[in-house]
């Protein structure tokens, strides 16, 4: 049977990957700001780390905002261009094994999408994201590599960053805010914040903004089950943050392995 080939192209990043008689074939990302020269260099990339040749291949399905600048079939290839919000929906779906849930994509930007065995409905989004995690990093930190940051922030603490409810109150509001829930991110930055703390207050910020629109946006859908997928969803301090989410609104927040090749693997699949 002919391998299905997927490609992501994002703004900063191309995706690839593979399936082979429904098998998946490793995914794998390269880096360029030019989506035509990323997109080539991982197809080279991807069929060499595989050994598979251009007559192993049936199809290739491109997804992402870079997709429009690919004019042509790619190497003479049945090219089809696959719907983002329908990729993030089968891809979710596919990583988690679940039948119903709210995708969330975190890219540069945040996108929301409900998914079940018809298909995806895009539920909206917002533009806090990777972009904006690099963008603050870059004029707060003067650093704008995700890992490097992700480590910086480990040694933060936010009791120097963020304004949480015991600052504010002598008691919980209620049952569902806790003492130490966060009631303004970067509402109490100090003078002696530390450039670890500045890095986590970011983290912090991003994974809480994207995390209670995802509980809204399972609320509207009667859904407990919400899946990360994205580049964001590779970091270490997205477990924390949406397990804390999940416990305090009760939803079920899951980072499935593979994660930040979720849209990728979903345009593979969508026909």
């Amino acid at each position: 049977m002919s391998i299905i080939v997927g490609i992501d192209i994002g703004g900063s990043t191309t995706k690839i990957v593979g399936f082979q008689d429904g098998r998946l074939l490793e995914p794998l990302m390269v880096r360029a700001t030019d989506p035509i020269a990323s997109v080539y260099g991982a197809f080279g990339k991807f069929t060499s780390q595989h050994g598979i040749a251009l007559s192993d291949i049936g199809e290739v399905h491109i997804t992402g905002v870079g997709s429009a600048f690919v004019e042509n079939d790619i190497y003479g290839l049945p090219t089809v261009r696959v719907q983002e919000f329908a990729s993030n929906a089968r891809g979710g779906l596919y990583l988690s094994g679940l039948d119903r849930a709210i995708i969330v994509s975190m890219g540069t930007g945040t996108a929301y999408v409900y998914a079940d065995k018809h298909g995806g409905e895009y539920l909206g989004g917002t533009g806090v994201g990777g972009g904006t995690l690099i963008g603050l990093s870059k004029k707060l930190l003067s650093m704008s590599d995700p890992e490097q940051i992700a480590l910086l922030a480990e040694k933060g603490d936010l009791r120097n960053i963020d304004l949480r409810i015991n600052d504010i109150s002598k008691s919980a509001i209620n049952s569902i805010l806790a003492d130490h829930t966060t009631a303004a991110n970067f509402g109490k930055v100090s003078d002696l914040a530390s450039r670890e703390d500045i890095a986590l207050g970011i983290f912090n910020m991003v994974y809480e903004t994207i995390g209670m629109l995802a509980v809204f946006a399972a609320r509207q859908k009667e859904l407990r089950d919400i899946v990360l997928i994205g580049n964001l969803a590779g970091l270490p301090h997205a477990h924390a943050t949406f397990e804390t989410i999940g416990k305090m609104f009760d939803m079920h927040f899951l980072i499935p392995e593979r994660a930040t090749f979720g849209t990728v693997i979903g345009a593979s699949l969508t026909k």
